[in-house]
């Protein structure tokens, strides 16, 4: 068993940020800064409801999870062709290699953009060849999840895999995404079932704002492998023995959750008592521009409000190296990396 070791508050942050780790839950399309917005706004004389970037930025005061959708999909509306899917994938791994983000699963919601015309192929195609370029630049290893919209129908949802399916060999998963609470994940039963077939991976977000029950009806009827989210759990501990028993990943986002008012501040963020409860809980930023920082500020911001200390990053950068669905000889080579980013904190200061 490795060993961490003590590492003092001030010398902390840099750990935080220079550690190897996977960033396993992330919209694409929420990696889209305002300046890209109104950028690819002119590029593709989109009209836009706000005067300039910072009337936008200011926007940015979500309630709940329906008034940060409610801005996303508008914010959406600028990507039109697959060269503006490339672009912003890029920028978004660009930013993730320099955070030593070693593998990124991306989320995606191709309804989003096809409903407005655009095509399958340019969604994909475009976000694909940023990952094939990413891995080629900076040698960061990242994959596609296409997300399902739970506020549309499982006959829309179908309609989406079927667009999709001509493209599989760019994409690992599917996802379930958009306005959790009203829709249980048992309303796209079907279509995971179908999904499951073709050997996709699967996932969904539970239990950000949603009950615990809808966690177990995505583990126990969509039989997903890993949950989104997840925070709520803790309000049933027959269900925390459940995850924790399994090894189900959690891919939880505390700045999102802050921003959100799932909780009311990062200092009464749960995440602490997820680990310590055993659960396989992983550091994630969810959707970076709109809510105020990528994975190393969710972590440095995170580990100051809760005084978690170096054996939970250490945990939290295995738990999420491991729940990838990246090729087990890879993951051997990561969990190598971070042991010795850990072992040189004996020998230098950060």
């Amino acid at each position: 068993m490795f060993k961490v070791p003590t590492v003092s508050a001030e010398r902390l942050p840099a750990l935080l940020r220079a550690m190897p780790k996977a960033e396993l839950h992330i919209h694409i399309e929420g990696s889209l800064e305002p300046e890209m917005i109104f950028a690819l706004a002119q590029r593709n004389g989109v009209s836009l409801p706000y005067a300039d970037v910072q009337a936008l930025r200011s926007a940015y005061a979500f309630t709940d999870l329906q008034s940060f959708l409610d801005i996303y999909y508008a914010g959406a509306s600028v990507l039109l062709h697959e060269q503006d899917f490339y672009d912003m994938a890029r920028a978004y791994l660009a930013r993730a290699a320099m955070d030593n983000v070693v593998r990124a699963e991306i989320f995606f919601d191709p309804q989003t953009h096809t409903a407005r015309g655009v095509s399958m192929a340019a969604v994909v195609n475009g976000l694909h060849r940023a990952c094939e370029d990413a891995r080629a630049e900076w040698g960061i290893s990242a994959a596609l999840i296409l997300c399902f919209l739970r506020h549309l129908s499982e006959e829309d949802a179908f309609a989406t895999l079927e667009q999709a399916l001509p493209l599989q060999d760019k994409f690992i998963g599917v996802g379930l995404d958009s306005s959790e609470v009203g829709h249980p994940p048992e309303k796209f039963a079907r279509v995971f079932a179908r999904c499951r077939q073709l050997g996709l991976h699967t996932v969904a977000h539970a239990g950000e704002e949603g009950p615990p029950a809808y966690i177990w009806s995505a583990l126990d009827v969509l039989k997903v492998e890993r949950i989104d989210h997840g925070v709520q759990a803790l309000r049933d501990p027959v269900l925390v023995q459940r995850l924790a028993q399994g090894g189900v990943p959690l891919t939880v986002c505390p700045l999102s959750n802050q921003k959100l008012r799932v909780f009311p501040d990062l200092p009464a963020h749960n995440l602490p008592q997820l680990l310590e409860a055993g659960l396989c809980a992983t550091v994630n930023s969810d959707d970076p521009a709109y809510f105020g920082g990528y994975i190393n500020d969710n972590f440095t911001q995170l580990f100051a409000a809760t005084g978690m200390t170096a054996r939970h990053a250490y945990q939290l950068a295995s738990n999420s190296l491991q729940a990838s669905f990246a090729p087990e000889a890879d993951k051997r080579a990561w969990a190598h990396r971070l042991k010795e980013c850990f072992e040189r904190c004996y020998e230098h200061d950060y």
